[in-house]
């Protein structure tokens, strides 16, 4: 992180009705007042803080003492501590045309700015203690949501639930910590330590809390991330018609001939509030054409590495060798099953149902009329508990990072708790203890390296 003063476009690319450039950094105020002159002749800088002032935005010519008026617009300054960076920020309101944009982000350069890196407003917001770190994820989060459930969620978390549960849970475990080493540094101090009693209490208390931390992340993935399915089956199942109905549209080709779909067709689709990422499949059966068969291996690929399969079956057609082959394939994989039984329009049932007895979820639909999918929809909502989210309330892990830390810090915390309910003193779980304490000082941003914060801040757009 260097002192100087950056700028950059902080509104989509493209025409619209403003754009807005903003500038962060000691000399953000001076380099505003240089090429943008309220109306009122005032001097820029003697205006208020939050106070949006209409003037005219000017470029250096080749003659360094000359200026040339290029557009109008609004300024606002907001002063240090008080604004989003935590440094002097100036926001500068043009019109949204494309040349004129680029026009104005040439003049602050002229001026002495910087172009800005991505993230790195954000950034120096973290960095000047503006933000926690869970919260600026939660920002780009909000930045990139496509679902009003990754919108509420997202939200929720940058207005700070998460930092606070993740302070609470590292200063209690710092009590915890401290007491175990000044009983050892200072057996013979007449210090208020807790008990081995109390402390087992107390980290019983921040395993349950981290139990539930950790759990909420396979809910909050099934919202953000989104859930890798794969629609298998035999051939003319009507796998490919249950995915363009999931999808709404006719993303796959549907016809009466066996063997239609011969690659993987894959979709992104929202059903309910969990995002599937859809894989619809070649049929498996055996085959000598040689183009099918390489789809049918590419479909038991995909299926072991699915979270979610939908086994469709033909409910007017008696199970045979290949059903069972498949119910076999299915039962030794550990990913969420659902056996969905498909065209109940067609008012005749020869598909033994007490075959797919062992499927603990079962759907009776009709990929054609639409009949069943929101029993599907519960279904699958149900499977990943995205019905028990608590999305203005409820401190959730929103990513991979942060999953893997509270992984880590609930590891050692089990670790600790073992030796000391087997009778050991408090003093051989210390350094399972602080192994605890470093995660979860990484959890929310206290002990973060700077590869984690580079990492992070890499994925956000310049302007923000």
């Amino acid at each position: 992180m260097t002192n100087n003063t950056i700028a950059a476009v902080s509104t989509a690319y493209g025409r619209g009705g403003i754009a807005v450039i903003r500038i962060s950094g000691d000399e953000a105020v001076d380099i505003a007042s240089a090429m943008f002159k309220p109306s009122s002749g005032k001097p820029l800088e003697e205006y208020p803080s939050n106070h949006a002032v209409y003037g005219y935005i000017y470029q250096r010519t080749d003659s360094e003492d000359k200026l040339r008026r290029i557009d109008d617009g609004l300024c606002t300054i907001f002063r240090a501590p008080n604004s989003y960076t935590g440094e002097d920020v100036v926001e500068i309101s043009c019109h949204g045309g494309i040349l004129i944009t680029e026009r104005v982000l040439e003049a602050v350069f002229g001026f002495g700015a910087v172009q800005a890196g991505a993230g790195e407003f954000t950034r120096r917001a973290f960095t000047n203690g503006k933000l926690s770190l869970s919260q600026a994820e939660a920002i780009g989060m909000l930045i990139d949501a496509e679902t009003d459930e990754q919108l509420s969620l997202a939200a929720a978390q940058e207005r700070g639930i998460f930092r606070d549960k993740a302070d609470k849970l590292y200063e209690r475990l710092k009590s915890v910590v401290t007491s175990v080493y000044a009983g050892v540094d200072f057996p013979d101090e007449d210090l208020t330590l807790m008990s081995d009693d109390e402390i087992i209490s107390e980290l019983r208390w921040l395993d349950g809390e981290l139990d539930s931390l950790c759990s909420s992340y396979g809910a909050v993935r099934a919202v953000t991330q989104g859930i890798r399915t794969v629609i298998v089956g035999k051939p003319n199942t009507g796998k490919s018609s249950l995915l363009n109905r999931l999808v709404g549209r006719d993303r796959a080709i549907v016809t009466d001939i066996a063997g239609t779909t011969r690659d993987t067709v894959e979709e992104s689709v929202k059903l309910g509030r969990v995002l599937l990422r859809l894989c619809d499949t070649a049929g498996i059966r055996e085959t000598s054409d040689e183009v099918e068969r390489i789809g049918v291996e590419r479909s038991i690929a995909e299926l072991e590495n699915a979270e979610l399969i939908v086994a469709v079956f033909d409910l007017t057609r008696e199970a045979d060798v290949e059903d069972m082959e498949l119910f076999a394939r299915i039962d030794k994989l550990n990913a969420a099953k659902i056996a969905v039984l498909n065209k109940s329009d067609a008012g005749e049932t020869k598909f033994d149902c007490g075959l797919i007895s062992s499927f603990e979820n079962i759907a009776t639909i009709s990929a054609k009329t639409g009949e069943g999918i929101d029993e599907l929809k519960a279904t699958v909502e149900r499977l990943f508990a995205v019905g028990d989210i608590d999305y203005d309330n409820q401190a959730m892990i929103l990513n991979a990072r942060q999953n893997a830390v509270a992984i880590r810090a609930h590891g050692y915390i089990c670790s600790a708790l073992c030796a000391l309910e087997s009778g050991l003193t408090s003093d051989t779980a210390g350094l399972d203890l602080e192994s605890a304490l470093a995660e979860l000082g990484e959890l929310d941003g206290r002990r973060v390296t700077e590869d984690i914060v580079d990492g992070i801040f890499h994925h956000f757009c310049v302007g923000k």
